[in-house]
C-alpha cells in the first residue's frame, strides 16, 4: 500500500495548465491546445502515467531543443488509401493527431485510410486516436514505437519500446469497444508510478541489469528491462514479443524511422542510441469506413449484440464477470468529471518546478 499523499485537481485546470506551458515554450495556439487536449483525454481516462505526469519530460525536451515547436508536417509518399508522414520532429502530441486526420481523410474518400509516420515522438495514450476516429464513424486502429525499454522473449537487454495497439469499435446503444494496450506486461508508466508511490511491482514485469527477475521498480530503472506481454516462455512471452516486432515494424521500417534499440529516448537523462537507422520514432493509423464492409447500423447492433452477450458470461469467482475493454476507462472519466484527477505528490512537484520555471501559475 503506498504512502505518497495525492493532490486532486480539476481536469480543466490540469488542461490549462498543460496548454499554457507548451505556449511558454513557442508551440501556437491550436497545436497547444491539441497537445493539451491529448494529456487531458489520459488523466480523464485514468491512465495517469499519461497525462500530466508526462508533462515535464515534454518541457524539458521542449526546453532542450529536442523537439521542434513549430513543425513543418508533410506527406513524403502518398497514394489514395496510403500515406507517410514527416513530422519535422514535432511534439508526437501535434504529429500524431494531424497524421490519423489525414488517415480518416482518405477512409472517408476511399474507404480505408493508412499512414505511416517518422521524424515523431511520443505522441501520448494510443487510445487517443481510435477515439477520434470513432468520432467520424471508422473504426480506428493507432500503433507507435517508442525507447527501447523492453527485453525480447529471453533476451536480457533493451531492445524494444512498450509499443502499444489502440483499436476502437462503435456500438449502437452500448458504448464503443476500446482496446489499448502495451505489448509490454505493462506501460512504462506503471513502472514510474511504482517508484513514485515506494511499492513493489508485480512479479513478471521486469528483470535487473543482470536478467534476473525483479520487483523493484529502480532496479529495473537502474539498467534492468521491461518484460514483453506474457513475460515467460510458458505464459506466453513469445506472444507479446511477436505483438511487439509487428508494432516496430509497422511503425517504424515501414516509415523511415528509427526502429527497435535505435529508437530516440523519451527524457533527457535516458543514453541517446550510438546510431540512427532513420528518423525520430514512429507511428501508425489506420481507419475503416464501416460502409466499405457492412450496413454501419447493422454492425452497431452486432457490437451491442456481442457487448450484452460477454457481459452476461458466467463471472469467475470473486469476480463480477469480465469487463469489456474500455469499461475502466469509461468509469474512470465519469468519476473524473465530477471529483477531478488525484495526483501523486512527486508529479505535483514536477507540475510545481515548471511553474516556477516558466511562470505559468499552477496552485
Amino acid at each position: 500500500m503506498s504512502t505518497v499523499q495525492t493532490h486532486t485537481f480539476p481536469l480543466d485546470h490540469l488542461r490549462s495548465f498543460c496548454e499554457a506551458v507548451f505556449l511558454h515554450y513557442g508551440v501556437p495556439k491550436a497545436e497547444a491546445q491539441q497537445a493539451a487536449d491529448v494529456l487531458h483525454a489520459a488523466d480523464r481516462r485514468g491512465i495517469d502515467s499519461h497525462g500530466v505526469a508526462r508533462l515535464k519530460t515534454y518541457a524539458d525536451l521542449l526546453e532542450a531543443g529536442s523537439i521542434n515547436p513549430t513543425p513543418d508536417i508533410t506527406i513524403v509518399r502518398e497514394t489514395p488509401s496510403t500515406a507517410t508522414v514527416d513530422g519535422d520532429n514535432g511534439l508526437g502530441l501535434v504529429v500524431g493527431p494531424a497524421a490519423n486526420r489525414i488517415a480518416l481523410d482518405k477512409a472517408e474518400a476511399v474507404g480505408s485510410g493508412t499512414v505511416t509516420v517518422r521524424n515523431t515522438n511520443h505522441f501520448g495514450i494510443a487510445g487517443y486516436y481510435p477515439l477520434q476516429a470513432l468520432d467520424r464513424g471508422c473504426i480506428g486502429v493507432a500503433m507507435t514505437n517508442s525507447t527501447a525499454l523492453v527485453a525480447p522473449l529471453w533476451g536480457a537487454e533493451r531492445m524494444l519500446g512498450t509499443n502499444p495497439i489502440a483499436i476502437a469499435f462503435p456500438g449502437k446503444e452500448e458504448p464503443p469497444i476500446v482496446i489499448d494496450m502495451a505489448t509490454s506486461t505493462v506501460a512504462y508508466g506503471k513502472v514510474e508510478i511504482a517508484r513514485r508511490e515506494e511499492t513493489s511491482m508485480a512479479e513478471g514485469w521486469a528483470i535487473d541489469a543482470e536478467g534476473h527477475p525483479t520487483t523493484n521498480p529502480q532496479a529495473m530503472i537502474d539498467g534492468g528491462a521491461q518484460l514483453p506481454l506474457g513475460s515467460t516462455r510458458a505464459q506466453g512471452g513469445h506472444k507479446g514479443y511477436g505483438l511487439s516486432a509487428m508494432v516496430d515494424i509497422l511503425t517504424s521500417v515501414l516509415s523511415g524511422a528509427n526502429w527497435g534499440p535505435f529508437a530516440p529516448p523519451f527524457a533527457l537523462q535516458q543514453t541517446t542510441p550510438e546510431r540512427q537507422v532513420g528518423q525520430g520514432i514512429g507511428h501508425y493509423f489506420s481507419a475503416w469506413r464501416l460502409d466499405g464492409f457492412m450496413d454501419p447500423e447493422a454492425f452497431k447492433q452486432q457490437i451491442d449484440d456481442w457487448i450484452r452477450t460477454f457481459r452476461a458470461t458466467k463471472p469467475a469467482p470473486g469476480t463480477d464477470g469480465p469487463l469489456i475493454p474500455g469499461d475502466p476507462e469509461r468509469e474512470a472519466a465519469a468519476h473524473r468529471d465530477v471529483h477531478g484527477v488525484p495526483v501523486l505528490q512527486p508529479v505535483v512537484d514536477d507540475l510545481r518546478t515548471i511553474s516556477e520555471r516558466t511562470g505559468v501559475p499552477f496552485d
